[in-house]
């Protein structure tokens, strides 16, 4: 689609406007729940994980079989061990698991946020962009406090992260959809 001059690309998206109030609601009540038990909230993202793990790594073990060459069986079988390891990890020692996903979790808070930060900046005619700009922020500063604090944090700041994140876009959502309305 080409653009006019003078036309306004969130045209289609101001008739949104309640799928941002609804889906900000939803990231709210969810970070609720996260933040009522922290631990617990880092505990069932470690097992989430591991669990995906499992069944991928699984996955790619019966694919490494439908490989008829022998060297390239032995490359996707040793791939899917990994996965199947790093599941395992995830079960068997939680902790050690908390602080490697917490690290990834930084590098992609810091990721998001300048996507965010970026997406606010396009929308930057609209009232309310300045909304999605502020949780653009808060998750790049959310990704450079998991790097400070790391290791020694990470069992209950992963699912403080999960949290915030969850409230924080949530409140930006519903901030944002409702400047659409008017």
């Amino acid at each position: 689609m080409v653009l006019s001059p003078g036309m306004n690309p969130l045209t289609d998206v101001r008739a949104k406007w309640g799928w941002f109030v609804g889906l900000g609601v939803v990231l709210l009540v969810f970070g609720g729940i996260a933040a009522a038990n922290l631990f617990w909230a880092t505990v069932a993202t470690v097992y989430y994980v591991g669990m995906l793990m499992i069944v991928g790594g699984a996955v790619h073990l019966a694919h490494a079989f439908q490989v008829k060459a022998w060297r390239e069986t032995i490359a996707w079988a040793l791939s899917a061990l990994l996965y199947l390891a790093a599941g395992v990890l995830a079960f068997v020692n939680p902790v050690l698991t908390s602080a490697v996903l917490t690290l990834l979790m930084a590098a992609a808070l810091l990721v998001a946020g300048i996507f965010r930060i970026f997406a606010a900046w396009r929308t930057r005619p609209e009232k309310g962009w300045g909304w999605l700009m502020a949780g653009g922020i808060v998750t790049t500063l959310a990704g450079l406090v998991f790097l400070l604090g790391w290791p020694v944090n990470s069992l209950w700041l992963l699912g403080l992260f999960l949290a915030f994140d969850l409230a924080m876009q949530g409140w930006a959502l519903i901030a944002f959809g409702l400047a659409l309305r008017k």
